[in-house]
């Protein structure tokens, strides 16, 4: 079984913690940081078992500005 480190990006909706991984696209959410975290980890890799990731492929992540009113 491989393993690799992914990304999770999280923002609060009310009371719920979205959380989402930009690698997969998979996105969960939590009452905490933590569940999100933990409902995000079992969503990608239920999403990795149908869809499994090619060798090797590693994606760039970055940062930008954006202007805004």
């Amino acid at each position: 079984m491989r393993k690799q480190v992914f990304s999770a990006v999280l923002h609060k909706e009310g009371r719920w913690y979205v959380a989402e991984c930009p690698e997969v696209g998979t996105v969960s959410q939590g009452l905490s940081v933590e569940q999100a975290i933990a409902n995000l980890k079992e969503a990608t890799e239920l999403y990795l078992e149908e869809f499994p990731r090619p060798h090797g492929a590693q994606p760039i992540l970055t940062t930008f500005e954006a202007r805004y009113a």
